[in-house]
């Protein structure tokens, strides 16, 4: 299960705002540290080594996809992930860093 913050979500809308849709695909790299990257939707190319967490509902038309592969699924899949946003700069390519801040997962056990 995926879930965002208001905050996170209200980013969203901004970036959607800013470059069309936009999808997640959650890093599992060691440079990011693990970071849900953010993507204009259709550039970070998927393939069946992805698995789809869901879609987030941060009131637009179109809901944001959230993806990740399927090894670090395999470790993360008893838990409800959340993309939060907080102030800094990320070490990757996702859309927000110009921004001054970076998308951030938080994890909890599923109930």
């Amino acid at each position: 299960m995926v879930d965002v913050t208001p905050e996170a979500a209200e980013l969203l809308r901004r970036l959607t705002a800013d470059h069309g849709p936009v999808m997640f695909h959650q890093s599992g790299g060691c440079c990011d540290g693990s970071a849900p990257m953010c993507y204009p939707d259709g550039d970070f190319l998927l393939g069946d080594a992805d698995v789809h967490l869901g879609d987030l509902d941060v009131g637009l038309e179109r809901a944001v996809p959230v993806w990740m592969s399927k090894a670090q699924h395999e470790y993360w899949k008893h838990t409800v992930l959340t993309i939060d946003v907080v102030k800094g700069r990320g070490a990757g390519f996702s859309l927000e860093a110009p921004y001054g801040v970076r998308f951030l997962t938080r994890s909890r056990l599923a109930d």
